[in-house]
């Protein structure tokens, strides 16, 4: 195979050899000897064309998959994982995700994680100057953008605004709109942070891989704070953008 050809003749005897094959199976992703998708031969067959023992072919795919480059398939195989394309957000627009998904053209769907109705956290209550004892709308699903999963979000309103998390389907703004409650502001924070195992595993990464976390508190044209989002983010397919300027230009 090309793959094989490719690493044929490499230096293995620089530094241990897992290493030296994960190197090497990195660059023949990179260069597009090894596609997206594509197979990996057997371990036996690359141990014997690169003249290394399995426990060497073993212990450097798992490396692999722990980074995410490779996914193994549990009677079918070793393939490349798909290469996201990274989606960038500006921060000088307040969107949902379905609405800035849907102005690059790119087709989106959900997974229902949760839609129910419960009392009120402190933290909840915090930021949507609730009182103790109020009920919220509770809200989770995962988001995917051309099939790739993106995001978890976990959403709160109060159920004076929205009594019924079911009546949400797509875009939860367009539903607060809908219901007279546009939000035209939010205060946002973007942290780093390491997935859990089952966040990572919806987002279909390795355990404690890094991620974007992101808390927002949006706010209606009358001020009143009307949903509070988290969301946890692939650090590998989103970014978040910001343009600043000087003040000296202001």
């Amino acid at each position: 195979m090309q793959f094989l050809s490719g690493l044929e003749g490499s230096s293995f005897e620089e530094g241990p050899l897992y290493l030296r094959l994960q190197a090497d199976i990195r660059q023949a992703v990179r260069d597009g000897r090894l596609k997206p998708l594509e197979a990996l031969p057997p371990e036996r067959e690359i141990a014997a064309n690169l003249g290394v023992s399995r426990v060497t072919v073993r212990k450097a795919l798992e490396g692999l998959v722990a980074e995410g480059l490779i996914q193994q398939r549990h009677g079918s195989g070793t393939f490349v994982a798909p290469q996201p394309h990274r989606i960038e957000e500006g921060l000088s627009h307040l969107t949902s995700f379905t609405e800035d998904m849907r102005a690059r053209g790119n087709s989106t769907t959900s997974h229902w994680l949760e839609r129910a109705v419960g009392a009120v956290t402190p933290e909840e209550a915090m930021h949507l100057t609730l009182s103790p004892g109020s009920r919220v709308a509770r809200l989770a699903r995962m988001r995917r953008s051309e099939a790739l999963p993106i995001v978890v979000e976990r959403s709160r309103v109060p159920v004076s605004i929205m009594p019924d998390p079911e009546i949400v389907e797509g875009s939860l703004y367009e539903t607060l709109h809908n219901l007279g409650h546009r939000p035209v502001r939010a205060l946002q924070r973007i942290s780093a942070v390491n997935l859990g195992e089952a966040d990572a595993a919806l987002l279909e990464v390795p355990a404690a891989a890094a991620a974007l976390s992101t808390l927002r508190v949006a706010f209606d044209a009358q001020g009143r704070p009307v949903v509070m989002t988290r969301s946890l983010y692939r650090s590998d397919a989103y970014d978040f953008m910001a343009e600043l300027v000087s003040a000296e230009a202001e």
